[in-house]
């Protein structure tokens, strides 16, 4: 997964837990976590790849776990943000802090399921650090879903890495 980001974020390290395939076993299990409420799906893949970062050096000095945020309304909407308790779980598993009220989502865009590759890279700001302070000399952690063409996570990247002294991992619960 990290050649996703070749080039575009420097990233220390990228991983994803399970592989994503159209009318597959994981795009029923995404969808059920985003739209049919059954949260816990994200609990048990968070505990599941929290227990396996644990075990691998690189992951270890994790300070922060960050979930790539909804938009408010859409969060209002759907009633949690299906990465939340994905990224608790591995926040659990690493010893780290778990923090959703870092990093914003402040433009609302339509799903990126529906639009094709080359709209998903848009130029306007989409997220926002809302305070850096906390971020300062950490390892983070960003989690999210999935990953397809690496759009979402690059934004949200670019305004961590925005921070001094800020590295960044990156975790998903599946890859495209």
């Amino acid at each position: 997964m990290k050649q996703v980001f070749y080039g575009r974020i420097p990233i220390e390290n990228a991983t994803a837990l399970l592989y994503f395939q159209k009318k597959g076993s994981v795009q029923r299990l995404l969808h059920n976590l985003k739209y049919r409420g059954q949260k816990q799906i994200g609990a048990f893949l968070g505990s599941w790849l929290g227990a396996e970062l644990a075990e691998i050096p690189e992951y270890r000095d994790i300070g922060m776990v960050i979930p790539v945020p909804l938009h408010r309304r859409k969060q209002k909407l759907r009633g949690y943000n299906q990465v939340s308790d994905f990224g608790r779980e591995i926040a659990k598993s690493l010893n780290a802090e778990y923090r959703a009220d870092i990093l914003l989502k402040t433009s609302r865009t339509r799903s990126q399921v529906f639009q094709k590759r080359s709209k998903r890279f848009k130029s306007e700001k989409l997220f926002n650090v809302t305070n850096p302070e906390p971020l300062q000399q950490k390892h983070i952690l960003l989690v999210d879903d999935i990953v397809t063409t690496g759009a979402t996570l690059e934004n949200c990247a670019t305004e961590l890495l925005a921070n001094s002294n800020v590295r960044l991992s990156v975790a998903t619960m599946a890859m495209a």
